[in-house]
């Protein structure tokens, strides 16, 4: 059984990963950090990370960039590994975050889903067929209306997962109105939808001559992101000091 911390346990995602757990006979939620030190489930809640007295063995972080330097120091000081969900840190606080996994286990992704990480494997399987023969690649993606960034670090995360195959050969292209031009061979267009209540849509388009090959991933609620981080959390648990990714959950 592993034990876990979860940190921002009062947060959408930090319920939803409580949920998950009490029905997983893998793993154990023993303690919470919240601002507010109450909880709603029947582990203790503590005020910040440093208060936390209870033993783990992995911690699994949905907060937010401004508690990550706490945590990191956390983790790093007690040996505990850590499955790093929170987004929006800055390249400072990046490099932190690989300056601790030379001390403890860090997981970081830019997306918990297994299923988006499946399909970065994927994408860089069809891309080494596709791209040599002439098609063109390019990336929609679709979110509520309530998001801040655009486009989603996802995207982006498909994009690169398709460029590192060819060293880094295309440029993304995230506007094309202000330009009057033909395609070029090397260009990645991702665009960007946002409207209503869509949780996440991503579209990976390999435009050839008559035929067009889509792989498309949908979300249709947050708990397939809680699903990724408790199996990231099972995974992580025992592991010595290095940086990990979701590829290395879906690869055992």
């Amino acid at each position: 059984m592993v034990k876990a911390i979860m940190h921002g346990c009062n947060g959408r995602m930090g319920t939803i990963i409580s949920e998950l757990a009490e029905k997983d006979d893998n793993i154990e939620i023993v303690a919470g950090i919240d601002p507010t030190g109450k909880g709603r489930f029947g582990y203790p809640v503590f005020y910040s990370i440093d208060d936390c007295d209870v033993e783990a063995d992995v911690v699994i972080d949905f907060s937010n960039a401004s508690a990550v330097p706490q945590l990191l120091t956390y983790c790093v000081d007690k040996q505990i590994p850590c499955v790093l969900c929170t987004t929006g840190l800055s390249a400072e606080l990046i490099g932190e975050v690989a300056k601790a996994s030379e001390k403890v286990a860090m997981l970081k992704s830019a997306n918990m889903s297994l299923g988006i990480n499946l399909l970065m494997k994927l994408l860089k399987e069809a891309s080494q067929v596709l791209a040599p023969a002439g098609f063109d690649i390019e990336i929609v993606e679709k979110h509520h209306n309530q998001k801040l960034d655009a486009p989603s670090g996802t995207a982006i995360a498909l994009a690169d997962a398709i460029n590192e195959e060819f060293d880094g050969a295309y440029q993304y292209v995230f506007d094309r109105s202000q330009r009057r031009a033909k395609r070029e061979s090397k260009e990645m267009g991702i665009s960007a939808v946002r409207g209503g209540s869509i949780v996440g849509e991503h579209d990976v388009i390999f435009a050839g001559q008559d035929e067009v090959i889509t792989f498309s991933h949908t979300a249709y609620s947050r708990a397939v992101f809680g699903k990724g981080a408790v199996e990231a959390a099972k995974y992580l648990a025992g592991k010595p000091a290095g940086m990990y990714g979701m590829s290395d959950v879906i690869n055992g």
